[in-house]
């Protein structure tokens, strides 16, 4: 057992210690419907986020015909969706950022918290939300602790 900023972690590996500062928190299917409005209902045209998180994933991975995604909560008041990968399932998703060229092979949770990344990003700008702004932030607060921060980084950059 090991303890990190106050959570437990059994047997942890350098990686999960790394990403243990921020819990990360799967959301159940019977709070998926409030998920949305609960999380970002203050800020400008909230409902087209979902949407936009999709649309960029569709530009960045050739490969991506739709399919489920799983939402999720950060201790930290972050939050961020990605596709469902089947457990066990180490599926890499291949992304590729044509507006810096840059490319990078991950996992569905990496490729998920790099669309939200760009969408967040996108959306703090056009609305000139501070409220958006602060999602982006607890989002790469997370994403700087992840096992596949490189990889996140060089879609985002």
């Amino acid at each position: 057992m090991l303890t990190l900023d106050g959570n437990t972690v059994d047997s942890a590996s350098p990686e999960q210690q790394h990403v243990a500062a921020i819990v990360c928190t799967s959301v159940p299917d019977e709070q998926r419907i409030a998920f949305w409005p609960q999380h970002f209902g203050s800020i400008p045209q909230w409902i087209i986020l979902e949407p936009a998180v999709f649309a960029w994933m569709e530009r960045f991975c050739e490969h991506y015909s739709g399919g489920i995604w799983n939402f999720y909560t950060l201790a930290n008041g972050g939050v961020f969706m990605a596709p469902d990968a089947d457990e066990g399932d180490d599926e890499k998703w291949t992304l590729f950022n044509p507006m810096n060229g840059n490319g990078a092979e991950m996992s569905a949770e990496a490729a998920g918290i790099a669309v939200c990344l760009i969408a967040y990003n996108h959306h703090a700008c056009r609305t000139e939300c501070d409220a958006m702004t602060e999602h982006y932030y607890r989002l790469r607060d997370y994403a700087i602790r992840h096992p596949e921060c490189n990889a996140i980084m060089r879609i985002i950059d």
